[in-house]
This record gives C-alpha cells, structure tokens and sequence, in this order.
C-alpha cells in the first residue's frame, strides 16, 4: 500500500511540474503573438508573400512565353542562372551549417 501511495505521489508531483511548464509554453506563445500583432508583422508579411506571388506568377508567365516563342539561347541562359543560383546557395548553406 505504501508503495503505491509514493507512485500516486511521485505522479502528482511530475503533473503538477508538466502543468507548470505547459502553462509557460502556453504564455510565451500568447506573447509573441500579441508582440508580433502589435507590431503589424503579420499584416506585412501577408502583403509580402502576396506581392511574391504576384511577381512569380508574372515572371513564370514570361518565362512560359518565351519558351513558346522558341527562344532556345535564352531559356538555356534561365536555367544556367537557376542552377549556378542552386549551387551557390547549397554551397553557402553547406559553408554555414
């Protein structure tokens, strides 16, 4: 009986110790929501990935209408842009990380 009590203690003791660091995690997060909404950040940053979209959409349509207008020279020169750009972001995050 004795032993099941301490168990039944030792329980308590590590829920109540969870409950405490739940509730912390739980208030941290609250924080940086109201810090970034005070801030408007997720209203800019909802205008920038909108814009990004935009520009992408508009730069693949391009990049679709030159390919049909049989442009070879320069959608070999796009895709020798993309890979060096590829390959030296691999490189420098390979360098950092």
């Amino acid at each position: 009986m004795t032993d099941a009590y301490e168990r039944e203690q030792q329980n308590n003791a590590l829920l109540n110790s969870l409950r405490s660091k739940v509730t912390n995690l739980h208030d941290v997060t609250i924080n940086i929501h109201d810090n970034a909404r005070n801030q408007d950040t997720l209203d800019h940053t909802n205008d920038v990935f909108s814009s990004f979209s935009t520009n992408l959409k508009g730069s693949a349509s391009r990049l679709t209408r030159m390919a049909k207008q049989g442009d070879t020279v320069a959608v070999l020169k796009v895709a020798g842009i993309c890979v060096a750009a590829g390959v030296a972001i691999y490189v420098i995050l390979s360098w950092i990380f």
